[in-house]
């Protein structure tokens, strides 16, 4: 389901404390990111925040509302409020807005006419991975797409949100990395003995980058049978959508597959919420307890290196860092991004 936006000046004021440079903050607001699970989302107001602007998150009726957490009267914000009718509530005064921002009713003055400076900011929000989604810029919906999700022949797996004192960008990069499965991952799935990585290449589609990379590293976690025959090829292909969306899809024996959707929600310049909806053909009766454990280790090695990387900032100057061969992925990660309009020091 989809809200419209009712004020097309979103981008026009930088969130109090913004963390971003004013020319990378107007170009990340004009994108779509996940801000909360669905199930996450009820009749009681949810607090959230998206590139350094609170929002508060809540049902009225069948519809998902995304404000912005505040009350015009006296600052108040709105996530410790509740919600009466189908109307958010302010904690402070009593004023209730209905789920297109106008306020319905000032306790105080029942019956006078209301301010029409008494109105929320609402953003547009859409459903969908389990997720909602939204634009600070209210611009036209991109979601990436998702194969698996509505496909009868999957099964859907959401592991919790995760949290990183880190940037977007560099979370990113290190999903998209391929070199550093048998150093990071050494608890999970890597191998110490199989580094090497096999030349690949990186296609661009459109505003979307693809990368399909062939090797002998097994996406088996540690203490699972591998069965997969004697010389076996994984093939895992990556799929960018910028700024801070990817999906990958490894290709298993027997024709099976696993989709992961990795989406890095900036909250601010440096530090991320991951939203990570996994789909999947084989194993349908597994216990998903086992798969979100297993994810969320993985989760967690990530997170312990892109919360030490040093600059902070993902450097859109291909000169700041040095490259190799493997790098392949980010490097054209990083000029997308460029493209994009973001600065060469940026900073998420």
């Amino acid at each position: 389901m989809i809200t419209s936006n009712s004020n097309p000046q979103l981008t026009s004021e930088l969130p109090r404390g913004c963390t971003f440079s004013a020319e990378d903050w107007h170009v990340l607001s004009q994108y779509w990111y996940p801000i909360a699970q669905a199930r996450e989302v009820t009749d009681k107001p949810l607090a959230a925040q998206l590139l350094d602007v609170r929002l508060v998150l809540y049902r009225s009726n069948d519809k998902v509302v995304v404000a912005k957490d505040l009350c015009f009267h006296r600052g108040a914000p709105l996530s410790k409020g509740w919600v009466e009718n189908g109307e958010i509530v302010c904690p402070y005064h009593g004023f209730h807005y209905n789920c297109e921002g106008k306020c319905t009713v000032v306790p105080a003055h029942p019956s006078s006419k209301i301010s029409p400076k008494l109105k929320l900011i609402v953003y547009p929000a859409v459903e969908r991975y389990g997720l909602i989604w939204t634009s600070l810029a209210g611009t036209d919906e991109q979601i990436p797409a998702f194969p698996g999700w509505d496909d009868p022949d999957y099964i859907n797996i959401l592991p919790p949100n995760f949290d990183i004192a880190g940037s977007a960008g560099r979370q990113m990069e290190g999903f998209l990395d391929v070199s550093h499965f048998a150093y990071v991952h050494t608890e999970t799935f890597g191998d110490r003995n199989n580094t090497e990585v096999p030349q690949y290449k990186v296609k661009r589609e459109g505003n979307e980058l693809l990368a399909e990379y062939w090797s002998s590293v097994s996406n088996y976690g540690k203490g699972q049978d591998n069965v997969a025959p004697e010389g076996f090829q994984w093939l895992r292909e990556f799929r960018v959508f910028p700024p801070f969306a990817a999906s990958l899809t490894v290709h298993f024996p027997e024709n099976d597959k696993l989709n992961i959707l990795n989406c890095a929600s900036p909250i601010s310049a440096r530090f991320t919420r991951l939203f990570c909806p996994i789909t999947r053909n084989f194993d349908k009766d597994a216990p998903i307890e086992d798969t979100i454990k297993f994810n969320l280790q993985v989760f967690e090695e990530d997170r312990e290196m892109v919360e030490s990387q040093k600059p902070e900032d993902l450097p859109l100057d291909l000169h700041a860092e040095a490259h190799i061969p493997a790098d392949r992925t980010s490097i054209a990660y990083r000029q997308l991004l460029t493209e994009l309009g973001l600065g060469r020091n940026y900073t998420s």
